[in-house]
């Protein structure tokens, strides 16, 4: 596992850890992912100074870096106590959840659709040297015509349906976390943090926290 870059915010890294654990993040795994993540490598230079802040910010072509909290809980869910493998993310984004993730995981296979993303996501990465991300351009919401078998699937972004085509993924045991639109009693915009575990007798679904994403979309740009 690679180590912070450097030590400018470590101050308030630990305080953001801080905020994680008072807002009921308990895995200590994630919570030194975090420690060990400089969240302001992701973040246009304009908006570093709000790098710590328990905030969702903008990243570009429309997209944002995640709320640390919302960051934190996806992680927790999606290794839910046990060591992990590997894991597919689906919405690479920044890289931000991709570099906690490579702290939790053997391997980090990573999708994204936007090609401006992937290529910044790509430097950040590199950056900090985290050799168990395998990043790749993609619709992440259709099959990838790859042959993987991971332990958890994290979908970063807000879906209207599951989607199925990834499902064939998870190993027996696994699990896929994602934000879903709920139906017609939620706010516009508003999903819930989903766990879909796989499991001897077939999956099973739980809804867990409203959160906001930007929209899960097919196709590549």
């Amino acid at each position: 596992m690679a180590r912070p870059v450097d030590t400018e915010f470590r101050g308030a890294r630990q305080r953001l850890v801080e905020t994680l654990q008072s807002k009921g993040i308990r895995d200590l795994a994630v919570l030194r992912a975090f420690e060990m993540t400089p969240r302001h490598a992701f973040i246009p230079t304009g908006l570093r100074h709000r790098a710590y802040e328990d905030a969702a910010l903008p990243i570009g072509n429309g997209q944002t870096i995640s709320q640390p909290w919302v960051v934190a809980r996806m992680s927790e869910l999606a290794r839910n106590g046990r060591a992990l493998d590997s894991v597919l993310e689906i919405g690479t984004g920044c890289g931000y959840q991709t570099a906690v993730l490579a702290h939790l995981a053997t391997t980090v296979y990573t999708v994204e659709r936007i090609a401006a993303l992937v290529n910044k996501a790509r430097r950040n990465l590199t950056s900090l040297k985290l050799r168990n991300v395998r990043l790749k351009h993609g619709d992440g919401s259709a099959d990838l015509g790859e042959p993987l078998e991971v332990d958890a699937i994290v979908v970063t972004a807000g879906a209207t349906h599951v989607p199925t085509p990834l499902l064939k993924y998870l190993k027996p045991g696994g699990r896929m976390v994602l934000p879903l639109a709920q139906g017609e009693g939620d706010e516009r915009g508003v999903q819930r943090l989903t766990v879909i575990d796989a499991t001897a007798a077939g999956l099973r679904e739980q809804v867990l926290d409203a959160v906001r994403f930007v929209p899960l979309l097919p196709g590549i740009s």
